[in-house]
This record gives C-alpha cells, structure tokens and sequence, in this order.
C-alpha cells in the first residue's frame, strides 16, 4: 500500500507525459501524465465559446478566461485518453468577481461525429483565492475526449486556473487473494455494480469476474440510457401513434457482452423509476414543451419499452439476466405513502402494479421480477413499502424484494435489518441485498476496523437468510469510483487493494467453512 502510494506522488510530481510546448501525444510515460504549470503559453488550452468572444490569456503562472456569454464558455484542451482507464484530474481554480461561484469540471467525448458530455466533479469557489479541485475521470470509449471547466450559472464570470494535471490511475490487480464469489458460492451469488466506462476495460473487468458471480449495470440499463427519446418522436412523426417507443442498448452492450462470454450472471437494473426518467417519455410527440399523455397512452407505451426490452435480451443475450429491478424507490421517506411523480400524474397509483404485470407477461420463464428500495428497515417507510408489496404479492406477479443497504458506520442496527427481513419474507418474497455499502468518515485504520466489523456483522445477519436471499451485491468496487466516494464505503480501495472489510468477509466464510 505505501509502496502504492509512494509510486504515484512520485507520478503526480514527474514532468512528462504531455509536456509544455511539445507536440501534443507525444509521451514520455507509459502513465500518460500531464502537467502544466502554464509558464510559457496556454498548453494547447483554447477558450469554447460558440461566438467567439471568450477570450483565454496566459498569465504568470495560469490562464485566464474572460469574455464569456454562456455557462458553457470555458477553458477546453483536447486530451488522448485510453478507453476504460481511471485519471485523477487536478487543478486550480480562482475568481475575483462573486462570493462565490460554482464550478464544473466536465468531458466533451465524441464517437462517430457526435459529441457527449459528462460532468467530472463539482465545487464552489469563494473570491480572491486559489482552490485546489481533483475528481476522477474513468473515460469512456471514443474518438476525442475534450476537459473543460464551465460554470454552473454566472455565464459572464471570469475565472482563472493553473496547475492543471491529468493522472493515469494504475492499480495492481490482486489475483492471488481469496475469491469472495467462490467463498460465498453454497450460501448466495456475490455481486457488484458496473458502470459501461469500467466495462469497456478488460483488464479491470477480468478482476471484478474473479470476485463476482453477478453484476448489475450502474446506469445503462436505467431509462434514461434505453430510451430513445430522438427515435421515439420520429416514430410518431412518422406514424401518428403516440403509443409508439423505441429503445437502445448500446451504453449496456460492454457489460452484456463481458457476462455473456465469460458466464456471469446480470441483474437489470431498472425498468421503471422516477428518477433517471426523461420527461419526454410522458408527453405528447415526445416534446419536452408538449401536454402530458392521457393515461391509456402512456400504459401503451410502458408495455411497450418493457416488452421490447426483454424480447431484445431474450434474442440477444438468452439466459443471461437472472432477476430485474421492476420498480425503484417508489415509496416516499417520510410519510411511507407512494412518492409522487411523474409516473403517479399521468398513469396513478397502480403504475407499479402494471409494470409489474407487463414484466411477468413478457420475462423469460424463471426471471425474477423485483422491487428495489433504500431505509427499508426506517419507519414509516417501511410501513409503506409492507402495503405496497402486498398489492403486488395479491397480484400474483413479484418474486423478491430488494434491500438497497446503503449503510452508514451504526445505523441500522443489524436488529432493524433482521426485523424488516423478517417482515418482508413473510410474505413469501426472496430477498436481495442489491446495493450494499456501508461508509465510514476518515480513511484511517480506527475506521477501516468499524467498517470491517459493520460488514462482518451484516454478513453474519445476511447468511442466516440465505435460504431465501438470491444475491448480495456491493455497489460499486473500489472507492474512488464510488457515488460515496467521500466516505469510502466499498471493499477496495482508491488502487483497487483489498481493505480490512474485504478481509473480513473472507475470515467469515472461511471460519464457517471449517
């Protein structure tokens, strides 16, 4: 681990890779770093401005933008990035204008001519000083990657940055560690989540097969990345039928076809969901700016998306996804009634018992159909979610239901967990632990040890179940890939280095093995 450490100040602190006034691509590491200190000119950075009037001068030390019209007006360079690869983007940043402004780090990649953005990290920046800023950036596959920092609002604020470096994260994948999908092989399938820019690395990808038995797509396979909003409004230009909907898979493709070829199991994630949703699904011609649907309309065109969804991985990928995520999160936190939404205003209430019915009608035989929450042993929630299941289990169309498991370092106590299994399990459903991570607030050896012991007692909990819990799956891999990333919740860290949770899990099911 310190030897880890060690290599990479000593990466962040090398002068190579990109270097100052050389020609861009040229490397002097195999680590692809680079680094500017802007002493002599801008580096190769230009100012994105679709007018023209940004401006970007080199200063003593750093540049400046100025000029701006939009929040998009921003320093840009173009940078070659390798597919599937982790960076540590750092930099800083400062304005003179505001008490504070928010800041954006973002990605502009382009595939086949057509340009995509992400946003990296954010933060805000007080007045007259320099902020330093990091995030971390695993690319996606492309022809052109572009970094930028545009602002989030103050479309006309003037801002500077120096120091700017973009570091290839290298970890040293361990195969010579126990195998947690082995261990726990007799008791559950032992998964975890993956995004489509982890997917398309093979490496890394190798090392998640060698712990993981399932995996789950992070965000492809969630509406917002199926549905083809462009697509879907052409068909009803062209057709008159606004119950017409079609979809695409190609953010899901990498995950799919790694699963297929090396025989590990998927679970879909998510069919219908409130959130990730957008909201040209629910309006006429697919217009943003157009009335909602009626309710026969839009129950049309939610039969439809499900019903061409798994008819294509039924042709495609036959067998491979075990269990779906039918509905997600509909049950609000406080009052434990149904959350409102989009899906309440046009279709009502029983929108999740239809899903559901569509999912059964059109699943391959043996699927499981799930519905997915978070704070499910927090009353009233839990209140909530028991009425709502039991809606479904009337209807005859739900198998399982899945705990979220999102932890924190003693809340809740293993006692609420076994009273809210113990209370959904009666009513004859499996169980799944789809997204489990527990954080901790200092990455320090105190709690590494807490984290270690919180996942040991969960596990030990979990076992007890096993019976009737068909997977328990982390969410996520090593931490600085985390959506908690902050608080260090997985079972690798940020070099993808087993933590002491990780071995916790493994002197667990090695002690019941004995």
């Amino acid at each position: 681990m310190k030897k880890l450490a060690a290599i990479t100040l000593a990466l962040m602190t090398a002068l190579c890779g990109f270097p100052a006034a050389a020609a861009f691509g040229e490397s002097a590491s195999p680590n692809n770093i680079y680094e500017s200190d802007f002493s002599q000119d801008t580096d190769g950075w230009y100012p994105r401005s679709g007018d023209g009037a940004a401006q970007l001068a080199q200063n003593a030390g750093f540049i400046t933008i100025t000029g701006r019209s939009d929040t998009w007006n921003s320093p840009g360079r173009d940078f070659e990035l390798i597919a599937g690869e982790s960076y540590k983007i750092e930099f800083e940043i400062r304005q003179d204008e505001l008490e504070s402004a928010e800041f954006i780090l973002s990605s502009a990649y382009t595939v086949a001519s057509s340009e995509s953005y992400t946003n990296i990290m954010s933060g805000s920046v007080g007045s007259g000083v320099w902020k330093k800023m990091s995030g971390i950036y695993i690319a996606p596959a492309a022809d052109k990657y572009t970094l930028y920092i545009e602002t989030k609002g103050n479309a006309s604020l003037s801002y500077s940055i120096r120091s700017f470096s973009v570091i290839k994260n290298s970890p040293t994948y361990s195969y010579d560690i126990p195998s947690l999908r082995e261990l726990y092989a007799s008791a559950f399938d032992f998964g975890t989540a993956v995004t489509q820019n982890e997917a398309v690395n093979k490496k890394r990808m190798d090392f998640f097969a060698s712990q993981f038995s399932i995996m789950t797509p992070g965000n492809e396979l969630k509406p917002d990345s199926v549905l083809d909003v462009s697509a879907s409004k052409r068909l009803v230009t062209s057709t008159g039928d606004e119950k017409s909907v079609a979809v695409h898979f190609t953010a899901a493709a990498p995950l799919l076809d790694y699963c297929k070829e090396n025989g590990i199991k998927v679970h879909g994630h998510v069919l219908v969901w409130h959130s990730q949703t957008p909201d040209a699904f629910f309006r006429a011609g697919y217009d943003n700016k157009a009335d909602f649907v009626d309710r026969d309309t839009m129950l049309a065109r939610l039969e439809s998306y499900i019903k061409q969804i798994m008819e294509y991985m039924d042709a495609n990928y036959p067998g491979l996804i075990v269990s779906w995520d039918v509905v997600n999160e509909a049950i609000d936190d406080n009052g434990g009634a149904l959350r409102q939404s989009n899906w309440t205003k046009v279709v009502g209430d029983d929108f999740i018992e239809r899903a559901f019915e569509y999912a059964r009608k059109y699943a391959p035989e043996g699927t499981l159909l799930v519905y997915n929450d978070y704070n499910t042993p927090i009353e009233p929630k839990l209140t909530g979610i028991c009425a709502l299941l039991d809606r479904l289990v009337a209807e005859g169309n739900i198998d399982c239901y899945g705990f979220q498991a999102h932890l924190g370092e003693s809340t809740p106590t293993p006692s609420k967990m076994r009273a809210a299994m113990e209370k959904i399990a009666a009513k004859g459903l499996k169980l799944r632990i789809s997204e489990l991570d527990i954080t901790i607030s200092k990455d320090n050896e105190v709690f590494f040890k807490t984290q270690a012991y919180r996942y040991k007692s969960m596990m030990e909990l979990f076992l007890e179940y096993k019976d009737i819990i068909e997977a328990v799956q982390v969410w996520g891999v090593c931490d600085d890939l985390s959506w908690r990333a902050s608080q260090f919740p997985l079972l690798f860290d940020k070099y993808c280095q087993p933590k002491p949770a990780f071995n916790a899990l493994v002197e667990l099911a090695q002690s019941l093995a004995e």
